[in-house]
């Protein structure tokens, strides 16, 4: 059973439920009368009614205990492939022999930010960014930016490791 059909069903009889119980107070309050039922089947609606509401709560609870072990599972997968992105950045980094100016500026390039702003952020000149991208992507074998991104996407989903020009360190021209 899909959870979002569990969600809908509990949702569903919630709504009876609160129905049944609403239009009880309504007729109440404003002196409606319905059609006369005898006390004991008025009773066993009563209770059946009740026991919706609680079963609705318990279902809602099993959900949501359900989506936090879920969302906390997920985030625990993210943390993992985060930790390998980094792990793999810092090899590939290693590999190409980057200097720590330039791990700087590719971290930020791969980031999305742009010449501008990685020199804002490094206190640095626009033409200093430009010639550490282009030693970058010399040492990494790659034309721009985008192809830079794309090695580490297909090294992520590479199941038997790193390929591509990435894979091997590129010597100084």
């Amino acid at each position: 059973m899909s959870n979002s059909f569990v969600i809908a069903a509990i949702l569903i009889v919630q709504a009876l439920c609160t129905v049944f119980f609403v239009s009880e107070i309504v007729n109440s309050v404003f002196g409606l009368s319905a059609a006369p039922i005898p006390w004991e089947a008025h009773e066993m609606l009563q209770v059946g009614a009740a026991l919706g509401l609680l079963l609705g709560v318990l279902l809602g609870a099993l959900a949501l205990a359900r989506t936090v072990r879920r969302h906390a599972r997920v985030e625990r997968q993210l943390r993992a492939v985060s930790i390998a992105f980094l792990d793999l950045l810092e090899e590939r980094f290693a590999d190409w022999g980057l200097t720590p100016a330039e791990r700087d500026v590719a971290l930020f390039a791969i980031k999305g930010l742009s010449t501008a702003e990685i020199a804002q952020l490094r206190e640095t000149s626009e033409g200093t960014v430009k010639a550490q991208t282009a030693a970058i992507y010399r040492k990494a074998g790659v034309s721009g930016r985008s192809q830079l991104l794309s090695l580490f996407i297909e090294d992520m989903l590479a199941e038997d490791g790193p390929r591509g020009p990435a894979a091997t360190p590129q010597s100084a021209a």
